[in-house]
């Protein structure tokens, strides 16, 4: 035995073994108390030394080197923004001496006064500074501004008034207030976030994934239950004691506090509802009923093992829907984590990217640590988790109307959340199943059957859509029925799955006395629809076809036609007086009601039926939305606020929303006069005055 080589061997091990490699679970142990405290005492690293199985001298070393790591990151981080603001200033200093030198008022043709514009400038730089302070006080350092959401104004629609008056549109009508004049405007979003603010972003989305985690899993003392079987709301004490953060402290008196938990089984695995949530298309079109616009600005991070570990920076818009009730707007990180077999966390955070815009915006809204946890159960189910946690600042008091509803925090609240994806999943699964549930033996086939649930979809989604009220869609009001009027906005079409041309869209909401199931049958029940449907000329309605859509009987999608009696015989289907039907559908769940529906010819319906493609089919969706008024006995699992003591969702009466979209032109370049605003105007008013006549309603 050579003993030289025996000694060779021992040394190379001994020398091998100081570059040890510590595990992912004890670095994962060594980041949590890293986070908790950064400089650990000899009995705490003594602690951590039996629990990971390590050398006391090797976590005193992790812990010296890991703080010298964040030490050197900070400084960077600070130096390159210091730099970066430095050569900003410095460039608007020499563009604002450059631009003084020759600059006279177009108007006046004198010079502008350069100590007023010296003035101005000031101002708006401590404006940015007190904005950036209150960013900084939220990550516990300074942060870079981000590049603003800059609005570019598009092409104005020509828009002409009629000579001939109408005595029920205001006198202060003013049509270039129309959506589709030059206030519209398309929002530009930044192409790339600056590679200084990843670092800052990946540990705010590690932040929120944690404390989301905590908060679904949390019962004790900080959920409340908020009346009946479901939903919680939060007691804020108890989270500012578990959730300590710089800005705590410092929190305007005026932001209210929306937060609420809620779970329940959703018809459809974990890993497709993964699927859904990271996916912006998808996420839009299964939630259109809360979500108006949605878009994914960056990937930040792919992930490793399918969705787990991405990162992604988000754009949406969240809408009630009514003409009367801003939307909400947020730009923020979805963060995508398995945290076990068939377990995983979604977690979203906002990121003010639109300081620009949240001051002229009549609502400031931020969304706190939000998400959910998705556990994978039997038979292709998962229980869904739903925490939605938001801060709200209103510039500008919600409508009486819908007051009571949005203060509650029931609007956006997690129930509403949970109800919608579990109504739109069991959809889905409809719309996958192979076997036909159609009633009336009109659709040949199971293609036939998806291409119509597919085109419904396309309509309600459309309808949904076109009653945001949001910066960009503005809403002009018309006089005379009740106090929040007939609203009206018009915009180009040229998606092929509209009518092209000018479209003229109008709205009014209103309350009634009954609950939101009540309104809903009566909407639903063929046989009453001549009695609302001022377009119908009275005539009866048919059903011809109808697919179902969930388990709710009200969930369904509808063919229905008008006929007329001659004699005793009835005009069949194909006749050619009856070449237009009806595709309306119908849904439903805790939250509210949706009843949609659009005119169709035959030779659409014949193209959808054999199961070709129906993405070219031109539809121009009406319908009615039913929500709950929020008032005492409520809306359940919404809020912090004073109305948090309301339970359930069957609240003391309904708010019910009127909407139309008319085709005026089949020009773009067409204008439009006060009598097509008139025509839509008596429209919506008779249409009202018709629901509250058969439903024995109050005509004031």
């Amino acid at each position: 035995m050579d003993f030289g080589d025996d000694q060779e061997c021992s040394d190379a091990q001994r020398k091998k073994k100081r570059y040890h490699r510590h595990t992912p679970m004890q670095i994962q142990m060594l980041e949590a108390m890293f986070k908790e405290c950064p400089h650990p005492d000899e009995k705490q690293r003594m602690h951590l030394s039996r629990e990971l199985g390590l050398e006391p001298r090797q976590i005193k070393f992790w812990f010296q080197n890991r703080r010298t790591q964040m030490k050197v990151q900070h400084e960077r981080a600070d130096n390159s923004t210091l730099r970066s603001e430095n050569d900003k200033i410095r460039c608007e200093n020499i563009a604002m001496r450059e631009a003084l030198k020759n600059v006279i008022c177009p108007s006046c043709g004198s010079y502008f006064d350069e100590q007023k514009l010296r003035m101005e400038n000031a101002r708006l730089k401590e404006e940015l500074d007190r904005v950036s302070g209150l960013t900084s006080k939220y990550l516990g350092r300074p942060i870079t501004q981000l590049p603003l959401i800059q609005h570019l104004a598009a092409s104005s629609l020509d828009l002409s008034v009629g000579a001939l008056g109408n005595p029920t549109i205001a006198p202060s009508l003013d049509l270039d207030l129309l959506t589709g004049s030059g206030s519209v405007t398309v929002p530009h979003f930044p192409t790339a976030v600056p590679e200084i603010e990843k670092p800052i972003m990946v540990e705010m989305a590690t932040n929120a994934m944690e404390e989301v985690i905590r908060l679904a899993q949390t019962d004790e003392h900080l959920w409340v239950r908020n009346g009946g079987d479901r939903g919680e709301v939060m007691c804020i004490e108890t989270y500012d004691r578990m959730f300590q953060k710089p800005d705590d402290r410092y929190r305007d008196p005026d932001i209210r506090i929306e937060a609420s938990r809620d779970s329940g089984l959703v018809l459809m695995n974990a890993t497709a509802l993964v699927d859904v949530f990271m996916d912006a298309g998808k996420w839009l079109e299964f939630l259109s009923a809360i979500i108006s616009k949605a878009r994914t600005l960056e990937v930040l991070a792919t992930g490793m093992v399918g969705r787990s570990g991405s990162l992604l920076l988000m754009y949406e818009e969240l809408h009630v829907l009514s003409p009367v009730v801003p939307t909400r707007e947020f730009h923020f990180l979805r963060y995508c984590r398995q945290i076990d077999q068939g377990l995983w966390a979604i977690a979203d955070v906002s990121l003010d990217l639109n300081r620009e815009n949240q001051f002229n915006s009549p609502l400031r809204s931020r969304r706190l640590p939000s998400g959910c946890l998705i556990q994978d159960m039997p038979n292709g189910y998962s229980k869904v988790t739903w925490v939605e946690h938001m801060e709200i600042e209103e510039k500008v008091s919600t409508h009486l109307l819908y007051r009571e509803l949005i203060n509650s925090g029931a609007a956006f609240g997690a129930q509403r959340w949970l109800t919608t994806l579990q109504r739109t999943c069991e959809r889905f699964a409809g719309l996958m199943a192979t076997t036909s549930r159609e009633l009336g033996g009109v659709i040949p086939s199971p293609e036939g059957k998806r291409s119509m649930m597919k085109l419904s979809q396309r309509m309600v989604n459309n309808f949904c859509a076109s009653l945001s009220s949001s910066q960009i869609q503005r809403w002009t009001m018309l006089s005379g029925l009740s106090d929040v009027g007939v609203r009206v906005t018009v915009h180009r079409s040229s998606d092929p799955g509209q009518p092209s041309g000018v479209v003229l869209s109008a709205a009014t909401s209103l309350w009634l006395p009954m609950s939101c199931e009540r309104v809903f049958s009566f909407f639903r029940d063929e046989n009453m629809r001549p009695q609302w449907d001022v377009l119908s000329s009275g005539n009866p309605v048919q059903e011809v076809a109808r697919i179902s859509n969930g388990s709710d009987p009200g969930n369904c999608i509808s063919l229905l036609r008008n006929f007329t009696l001659f004699g005793n015989q009835t005009q069949g289907l194909n006749s050619s007086q009856s070449s237009m039907l009806i595709l309306q559908e119908s849904c439903t769940d805790a939250s509210g009601s949706l009843v949609v529906y659009a005119p169709i010819d035959i030779p659409a319906i014949n193209i959808v039926m054999s199961g070709e493609d129906p993405s070219n089919i031109a539809l121009l969706p009406s319908g009615f939305t039913i929500l709950p008024d929020g008032r005492a006995g409520g809306v359940r699992g919404a809020s912090t606020s004073s109305s948090a003591h309301q339970t359930g969702f069957n609240s003391s009466g309904s708010l019910l929303t009127v909407a139309f979209q008319i085709l005026v032109s089949s020009l773009p370049s067409s204008k439009l006069n006060v009598e097509s605003v008139a025509t839509v105007n008596n429209l919506i008013s008779t249409t009202v005055q018709q629901i509250k006549a058969a439903l024995n309603c109050p005509s004031g």
